[in-house]
């Protein structure tokens, strides 16, 4: 389908953000490790989501949807395949990299696969690092992605695996950890890329019972033949229980970067609840690029307060920890006087699509000058009207309808935004931005 601007009216208001997608994931699965059971409150419930919610009841979770909460009855740690043949994650990399090595823990084996996409995201780092802490991983198709195989057994013991490319991968072995055999000693070598999210892993775990060490230092180590002294992070990980508890998902600032730009770019005034001043999302990177861009941010308790009189400034910016505003920044890019770097997001070919150069092309479609480099891009302002392409990717399509703020838009394959945004035409409109998808 094709979405597209159908009115502008108005530009400004009060909405609230969506549920973090990330903490979301998360919850779902760390409730489904523990012992007893939880209340999730302010789930998200998208088509990412629903693969996480759809594994863990594969293994053995009793979850149910009710009124305003998620209710979780977990495993104790005690998982059971009850799938006969491969586990559909559909879209969802999140789930698949955290879930890989949770699936370990289960007395059966467990087969991972989703989409035509998701079947082309790299393992290979991960199916590395989980092979010394006795766990058997393997690519059905022998080209280190999905589908995956994995074989039951979690000794433990001690890994480490190169911090620059995904901090899912991370996340995966810390999550899964705790319920090993012996523990593990996870370090994290060289360059940390994304390590917010990581953070929030920490933090979450923190929430459902679980304790870990963690300490960063210099040690000599023939991590790489181009160093001989590596930047270490260090996570010491004890067999321990999760435990159920009642949790809130806080608001996602991912999704609230399009609903921040909305009003940058066109001007006027708004408030997006449920985004909290302490959270540990590395996107809330978002609310110090639109004030080096020009707009003017009021942070609350819960709440951000933007205002802006639509002339934005490029900047020099680097998105290192922040790689899933990548879109968006680029967007506000094309929007801005000047010439904006972005740079630290080489990570970002590793997602959905290769994000770099997905949006460079479809920006290049509207005429926008830029340059496309390994780890990001340069940018100059100015685009015009056209027709785009989501390459199936949710953010590129809800990004690029901004453009359409200023200039006629139609992304095709734009229905995607279903995947981390369900409610994305409906919180746009309330501000004044009515989007349509049509045939």
């Amino acid at each position: 389908m094709i979405l597209r601007v159908k009115n502008i009216s108005d530009i400004g208001g009060e909405v609230k953000a969506p549920p973090s997608k990330s903490y979301s994931h998360r919850a779902v699965i760390l409730a489904s490790l523990a012992r007893g059971t939880s209340r999730l409150y302010d789930m998200l419930y998208s088509e990412d989501t629903f693969a996480s919610i759809r594994i863990c009841k594969a293994l053995g979770a009793k979850i149910t949807k009710n009124e305003g909460y998620l209710e979780v009855t977990g495993t104790g740690g005690k998982l059971h395949n009850s799938c006969d043949g491969p586990i559909d994650l559909a879209n969802s990399g999140t789930t698949l990299r955290l879930m890989t090595s949770v699936s370990a823990l289960s007395d059966n084996e467990v087969i991972l696969t989703g989409d035509e996409s998701l079947q082309t995201r790299p393992m290979g780092l991960l199916i590395d690092a989980l092979k010394p802490l006795g766990i058997e991983v393997n690519s059905l198709k022998n080209n280190e992605k999905a589908p995956i195989l994995i074989k039951p057994g979690f000794y433990g013991g001690e890994t480490n695996i190169m911090g620059n490319v995904s901090s899912q991968f991370i996340s995966s072995i810390l999550i899964s950890s705790p319920l090993s055999k012996h523990g593990v000693g996870l370090y994290v070598l060289q360059e940390f890329k994304s390590k917010p999210y990581v953070d929030m892993t920490l933090e979450i775990m923190g929430k459902f019972g679980v304790k870990l060490n963690k300490s960063r230092h210099l040690k000599h180590e023939t991590c790489n033949k181009e160093y001989q002294t590596c930047r270490i992070d260090e996570f010491k990980i004890t067999k321990q229980d999760y435990v159920a508890c009642d949790y809130t998902v806080e608001g996602d600032y991912s999704s609230a970067s399009y609903l921040l730009a909305l009003i940058a770019i066109h001007g006027g005034k708004a408030k997006i609840k449920n985004l909290f001043r302490n959270s540990k999302q590395g996107d809330k990177y978002i609310l110090n690029i639109l004030q080096k861009m020009g707009a003017t941010v009021i942070y609350g308790e819960d709440y951000v307060e933007i205002a802006s009189n639509g002339n934005l400034k490029a900047i020099d910016v680097d998105l290192s920890n922040a790689p899933d505003l990548l879109i968006t920044v680029a967007v506000l890019a094309a929007l801005a006087e000047g010439t904006t770097n972005i740079t630290g997001v080489a990570h970002a070919r590793v997602k959905e699509t290769d994000r770099i150069d997905t949006t460079c092309r479809e920006l290049e479609k509207l005429g926008c000058r830029l340059e496309e480099h390994e780890d990001g891009m340069s940018i100059t302002g100015g685009v015009s009207s056209g027709i785009v392409d989501s390459h199936g990717d949710h953010r590129l399509a809800m990004a690029f309808s901004l453009i359409g703020l200023k200039h006629d838009i139609e992304i095709t394959d734009g229905e995607v935004f279903d995947v981390s945004f369900p409610n994305f035409i409906e919180s746009m409109a309330k501000l004044g931005f009515e989007l349509e998808l049509v045939e």
